[in-house]
C-alpha cells in the first residue's frame, strides 16, 4: 500500500481527516496521511523543499507555492470557503455584529481581541486599519502561536473578543459562537488542494483532489461549517 503524504493548514484539519475516511473506498490501495499545522508554518516547509505529496492551503499561499515552483502548475484544486467568525467565552454578554457599525463598537469596547495568524488574520488586521482604529487597539491584541485555536484563547479567558475561521470555531467547548462578520466586511478564505512538486503518486494525488471536489463531498463541508468552493 503507498501512502501520499499532505500537509494542511489547521482550519481545514477536521474536515480533511473526514474526508480522507470518505476516499478510503475511492482509491484503493493509498493510505492518506495528513499532518495540519500552522498555515504559515505549513507553507514555509513546503517552501523549504520539505517532501508531501499534497499540499492543501489557502488560495494565495498555493499561488505564491506554484509561482515558487513547489507545487505543479494546474494543480490547484478549490475545495471550500471558509468563512471568519466572531466568538466570545460562554457565559459572557453577546455584542451585537449585525452591522459594519456594531462591529466596529464591540472591537473597540472589547478588552482583549484575540485572532489567528495566516490570511484571514492579515486581512483582519487591514481593517482595523481602514476603520483608523488598529493604532488604538494594538495594545489589546492578542495573536494566537500557530496551530493554537482562537477559542482555546477564548476558553480560557485569555482573551475577550475571538475572531477566526468558523471550521476551527466549531466544537470548542467553553465559547459562544456570536456570528460571521457582517457581510459588507466578510472574510472568506478559498482553501485549495495540490499536487506538491516532490509528489511520488500524482495520478492518485490528482484523483484524491477531484474525489474532494465533486458534489459527494458537498455535505461533509457543510456540516463542517465550510460552502464547496
Amino acid at each position: 500500500m503507498s501512502t501520499l503524504r499532505l500537509i494542511s493548514s489547521m482550519a481545514t484539519r477536521s474536515l480533511l481527516a473526514d474526508l480522507a475516511a470518505l476516499s478510503m473506498d475511492r482509491i484503493p490501495g493509498v493510505r492518506i496521511d495528513i499532518e495540519s499545522v500552522g498555515g504559515v508554518d505549513a507553507a514555509r516547509r513546503v517552501q523549504a523543499g520539505e517532501a508531501f505529496d499534497g499540499v492543501v492551503l489557502a488560495g494565495e499561499a498555493i499561488d505564491a507555492l506554484i509561482a515558487g515552483g513547489r507545487v505543479l502548475p494546474g494543480s490547484r484544486a478549490d475545495l471550500v470557503r471558509s468563512d471568519v467568525a466572531v466568538a466570545v467565552p460562554a457565559g459572557t454578554p453577546v455584542p451585537d455584529i449585525s452591522s459594519e457599525a456594531a462591529l466596529k463598537a464591540a472591537i473597540v469596547a472589547a478588552p482583549s481581541l484575540g485572532y489567528s495568524t495566516g490570511p484571514s488574520g492579515v486581512q483582519l488586521v487591514r481593517l482595523f486599519e481602514t476603520w483608523g482604529i488598529a493604532r488604538d487597539i494594538a495594545p489589546r491584541l492578542v495573536q494566537a502561536r500557530p496551530g493554537v485555536p482562537v477559542g482555546a484563547m477564548l476558553a480560557r479567558g485569555e482573551v475577550a473578543l475571538g475572531f477566526q475561521q468558523r471550521s476551527e470555531m466549531l466544537g470548542i467547548q467553553g465559547i459562544t459562537i456570536v456570528g460571521s462578520l457582517p457581510r459588507a466586511v466578510e472574510i472568506i478564505t478559498t482553501f485549495c488542494g495540490s499536487v506538491a512538486a516532490t509528489c511520488g503518486e500524482v495520478q492518485a494525488m490528482r484523483e484524491l483532489l477531484a474525489f474532494w471536489q465533486s458534489p459527494a463531498c458537498d455535505a461533509l463541508k457543510r456540516q463542517h461549517g465550510m460552502e464547496p468552493a
